[in-house]
């Protein structure tokens, strides 16, 4: 790797995931611990109560669903937290005014999101092997779901951390809009238990075909069109990209 650029990016993602794995009681640890509550509850004590859901265990059901909102929260949390740093630090204009181009910059920083989304995705599966048998029919379809969605929400969080003002800043997004379309994106029910109203407005939600597109992967059913979802998908990729670079050119919120 002798061109300057890709040694840029090597440098920026590999300081990224060194701080993911030295704190990683605090990066790795608390979504395995959550995610095992929710096996727990959800598949164990309600599920239970609750029967079969869509031709799956309820346990089985849920395991797509809970892996996706791991590496999504994940990969949303670990960018706009470490961004904002970098931006509070004013690492960020150092790198602004250096003759790295942007797209290494934007690129360093989502890559470093989303392998923590890929290692908390690992863990997470892992723990559901514990509760359940777990078959990947599709390891295509599951790869790339879990990497196009960990992208989206990791271009996302770059540009919540790029408009945010103060730490505060930062947690306002997950709580209020990320943490509510997770829970509607499908991952505790199938759409089709649901009245016209609400199955229309789940079907508004991106996160719906990202947990659907991932529980094709692994259970081989789906209630979305593949087709739709990874268009859906890419689309968000490019557009966030095309976004998230004009923003770093513009130096929005980025420059004093």
């Amino acid at each position: 790797m002798s061109h300057p650029n890709l040694v840029a990016l090597a440098t920026i993602t590999r300081r990224e995931v060194t701080r993911i794995l030295r704190i990683w009681a605090q990066t790795l640890v608390p979504p395995a611990i959550t995610m095992t509550l929710y096996f727990l509850i959800f598949g164990n004590l309600i599920g239970s109560r609750i029967g079969d859901m869509g031709g799956y265990t309820y346990m089985d059901f849920i395991v797509p669903g809970l892996v996706m909102m791991a590496v999504i929260q994940n990969s949303y949390g670990n960018i706009s937290s470490s961004f904002f740093g970098a931006k509070f630090g004013r690492h960020i204009e150092e790198m602004l005014v250096s003759p790295m181009p942007n797209w290494v910059i934007l690129g360093g920083y989502v890559a470093g999101a989303v392998l923590r989304g890929l290692m908390v995705g690992v863990i997470v599966l892992g723990i559901a092997m514990l509760f359940t048998r777990v078959r990947v029919p599709h390891p295509f379809i599951t790869l790339a779901t879990v990497l196009l969605g960990a992208t989206i929400f990791s271009l996302a969080g770059f540009v919540n951390a790029v408009y945010a003002k103060k730490f505060d800043d930062v947690a306002i997004v997950p709580t209020f809009i990320l943490t509510p379309l997770t829970y509607l994106g499908g991952v505790f029910y199938s759409v089709d238990l649901l009245p016209q109203w609400a199955s229309t407005m789940t079907h508004a939600n991106p996160i719906f075909y990202m947990v659907n597109a991932f529980r094709f992967g692994l259970l081989n059913d789906s209630d979305v069109s593949m087709t739709l979802a990874f268009g859906l998908m890419l689309g968000f990729v490019v557009a966030f990209s095309a976004f998230g670079l004009w923003l770093l050119k513009r130096g929005i919120g980025l420059r004093s």
